[in-house]
């Protein structure tokens, strides 16, 4: 597994032993592809991040800052052994929680993101239940974009709170989702 594009093209990132599930390299280059200029100078956040690839190939793209929010031991530390690697420790905030929890404490925060990428493990009705969360919740700005990728085995929903489904793409067993927010988070008086 390697970065594609950007500042740190070529570098080679650890991975993680056992059940999780990186995004292949084609699946990550298409999906940046698509987000074309989106990314540069975005906030990032990246759940179920597992290696932090796609957070740090938006790094590497010009992505002003990422949140990586994994909770499997293991992951955390291939995370920060790959944010080491980079020397990105002050653009990289780690949140090592489940996906659920993060997102409400990020929300009580205050932080906003105009990028979210989520690939939860597939065929648990993760996927759906985080594009709840984020459409219903506080942390996607106006014009917020999230990538979402399931099994092509999962039928994405049209919509999520505040979020739309805008295009869909399989790359394999992949489904790649992307949505938009049309509109801010409006604060309660």
């Amino acid at each position: 597994m390697r970065i594609i594009a950007g500042e740190f093209r070529g570098r080679r990132l650890a991975a993680v032993r056992g059940r999780v599930r990186p995004t292949s390299d084609r699946v990550r280059e298409a999906i940046f592809n698509i987000l074309g200029g989106e990314v540069a100078g975005a906030r990032v956040l990246d759940l179920f991040a597992g290696t932090g690839a796609l957070a740090l190939e938006a790094l590497s793209r010009g992505a002003a800052m990422a949140v990586l929010v994994e909770e499997a031991p293991a992951a955390v530390a291939v995370i920060r052994q790959n944010v080491a690697h980079l020397g990105v420790q002050e653009r990289v905030r780690l949140l090592p929680l489940p996906v659920a929890g993060a997102i409400k404490k990020l929300a009580r925060a205050g932080a906003h993101f105009e990028v979210v990428f989520l690939d939860p493990p597939y065929g648990q009705g993760l996927a759906a239940a985080t594009l709840t969360q984020l459409g219903e919740g506080k942390v996607l700005g106006a014009g917020a974009i999230v990538v979402a990728e399931m099994s092509r085995r999962e039928t994405p929903p049209p919509a999520a709170g505040r979020l739309t489904l805008r295009e869909v793409r399989d790359y394999g067993d992949t489904r790649v989702a992307f949505y938009a927010c049309a509109t801010a988070h409006e604060k309660e008086p």
